[in-house]
């Protein structure tokens, strides 16, 4: 972690949200009284950023200096709403829309990866939650190769209202699911679509898993088990281009 992709001290992060700075995510020490940062903890939950409440020597290994309890850390790029996100999509050339959703993927470098990949297949947006997800950082901006400030972000509270949103909005949601019966070759994706990645160990919540419209899988011949999920996005990515290409 750089020292320019985080900000530390009570006064520095409270200003940076007061003048609205685009922080992915706040630390302060579990062991502070928690009225010590009741002003800065009511300005992030109505910005919607997490607030988590850790061990002081994780502080500690962030930054050597006095970070008097508290870091924050800030995102390179600014997160677009899901309303705006959708808003957007309708009006592009690049019709129908196309979003992948990311279900609790937790690696900065796989996310930087599926960012890249995403850029290059047309994808309207990608959507991550606000908290458990992959970092927006410089491992994620490096790995994108800068797709990241080309590919919409949104971050929602919950991935099922995304969801929800997106079915009411005449998407078909499906997810990739090495166990599912349906290749991935014998699915329409010519209308509006979004795609489910679930995360690197543990796939897709079963919450997720019970408002999808469809499974799919991608076949395996050799003796490994699964792809890495940058991979198995990238490999699903290009087959919708391929079949919108046609």
């Amino acid at each position: 972690m750089k020292k320019d992709e985080f900000i530390f001290g009570y006064y520095p992060v409270l200003e940076a949200l007061e003048a609205g700075a685009t922080v992915d995510k706040i630390f302060i020490n579990q062991a502070s009284s928690p009225k010590r940062f009741d002003q800065i903890i009511s300005l992030a939950q109505n910005a919607g950023i997490p607030v988590n409440q850790v061990p002081q020597a994780k502080l500690d290994k962030l930054t050597r200096s006095n970070h008097q309890g508290i870091v924050a850390y800030l995102s390179p790029v600014s997160f677009i709403p899901l309303e705006a996100l959708v808003e957007e999509a309708e009006k592009s050339d690049q019709k129908p829309g196309l979003f992948l959703i990311l279900d609790q993927l937790t690696d900065a470098r796989n996310f930087g990866a599926i960012i890249r990949t995403a850029e290059c297949t047309g994808v309207s947006g990608i959507i991550i939650q606000k908290t458990g997800g992959a970092p927006v950082n410089a491992d994620t901006v490096k790995t994108s190769a800068g797709a990241v400030f080309n590919v919409p972000i949104c971050k929602v509270d919950h991935v099922k209202d995304a969801i929800f949103y997106l079915q009411g909005s005449g998407y078909t949601v499906v997810g990739a699911d090495e166990k599912a019966s349906q290749s991935y070759f014998n699915l329409d994706y010519k209308t509006p679509s979004a795609i489910v990645m679930g995360s690197e160990g543990s796939g897709m919540s079963k919450s997720v898993l019970k408002l999808l419209d469809g499974l799919i899988s991608i076949p395996m011949r050799g003796k490994t088990k699964s792809l890495n999920v940058s991979v198995a996005a990238g490999a699903i990515l290009f087959e919708i281009l391929r079949q919108r290409s046609i």
